[in-house]
């Protein structure tokens, strides 16, 4: 496929260009992964769309060529999908991670998947699974036995299609990130009744909830998180975009602590994940980061019907996450 009549439509200038349609869009990315693209056209097309600013039918589209390639992750027994592609620069430890434990621990099926370009020693998430206590696996069978022992698992992008891998590396040649990334997070490859999404710039809550929906989503929940994870600041007030039973919603979450201080710990130690969840360290910060994440991620996935019970669920949850975990 030539992507030149797509680029120009983009490119034609004020009063001219356009965005593309979902179809298009679709088209375009399944030309991409399946490499009948020219690599020049490709890099036009997708730091166009980054210039324009991509809309959620755009997004959409991408998502329904990658889908087309995932049809082997879609039987997973999954309750919450939780993507993580964020690059790292602006972050600490990967709190979320002890959240996404908690969450399974509360009886959901949780789904991690994702690649982080480690422009931050800590944003590697693979070096921290263990500390967590979860399990990577790179085939379905593999994924299966992980949700079935611990009710949790990590997906690499490269397991769940090398090819997306490489598109997504593009952003090694191009210098920016590219749309790629925000259908990344908008996939939701095991196709899960539950989503949440973090992201760095605000105004992409909007933008994949409209992707969300038009993807026919019921249950989601994007916010603005640390360094663009789905990770919940405790002393600051939230705006929660999202979807529930369908139908747009946002919500505004209030602050659980009083504290200045930024979720990336300057200067980790290693094991600090580790000892934070056995309680050989004792952090009230981080902590409430944990439980305060968990509880908006247990809310979406329909765990609890307010969010005070869902905080209240996580804090009593946290407390005895040892005897629970086994």
């Amino acid at each position: 496929m030539t992507l030149a009549p797509l680029v120009r439509a983009l490119g034609r200038g004020p009063g001219r260009s356009r965005s593309l349609d979902r179809k298009e869009a679709a088209e375009a990315m399944a030309a991409i992964l399946d490499r009948t693209a020219a690599p020049e056209a490709v890099g036009a097309l997708l730091m166009l769309m980054r210039y324009r600013g991509e809309t959620g039918e755009e997004i959409a589209g991408f998502v329904d060529a990658i889908r087309a390639r995932l049809a082997r992750w879609e039987g997973l027994p999954v309750t919450l999908d939780w993507p993580s592609y964020a690059s790292g620069r602006s972050r600490g430890l990967p709190l979320f991670l002890l959240s996404a434990r908690l969450v399974a621990l509360a009886g959901q099926r949780v789904l991690i998947h994702g690649w982080n370009s480690h422009q931050n020693p800590h944003a590697d998430l693979r070096a921290h699974l263990g500390e967590a206590g979860i399990a990577a696996a790179t085939t379905p069978e593999g994924a299966a036995q992980a949700l079935e022992e611990n009710g949790i698992v990590y997906l690499p992008l490269e397991a769940l299609d090398p090819e997306l891998l490489r598109v997504v590396r593009l952003r090694d040649e191009l210098g920016l990130r590219s749309p790629v990334n925000t259908a990344l997070r908008a996939m939701n490859p095991a196709r899960a009744p539950a989503c949440v999404q973090g992201v760095f710039h605000p105004p992409y809550r909007g933008l994949q909830q409209d992707a969300a929906a038009l993807l026919g989503e019921r249950n989601l929940m994007v916010i603005k998180g640390g360094g663009g994870e789905f990770e919940r600041h405790p002393a600051k007030q939230i705006l929660v975009y999202g979807l529930e039973d369908g139908a747009v919603h946002e919500q505004m979450v209030p602050p659980l602590v009083e504290d200045t201080r930024r979720l990336a710990d300057p200067d980790p130690k290693p094991g600090d994940l580790g000892r934070l969840w056995r309680g050989e360290r004792s952090d009230a910060f981080a902590e409430a980061t944990v439980t305060g994440t968990a509880a908006l991620a247990l809310l979406a996935a329909g765990g609890a019907t307010t969010l005070e019970a869902a905080e209240a669920r996580m804090r009593d949850l946290w407390g005895d996450r040892l005897v629970a975990a086994g």
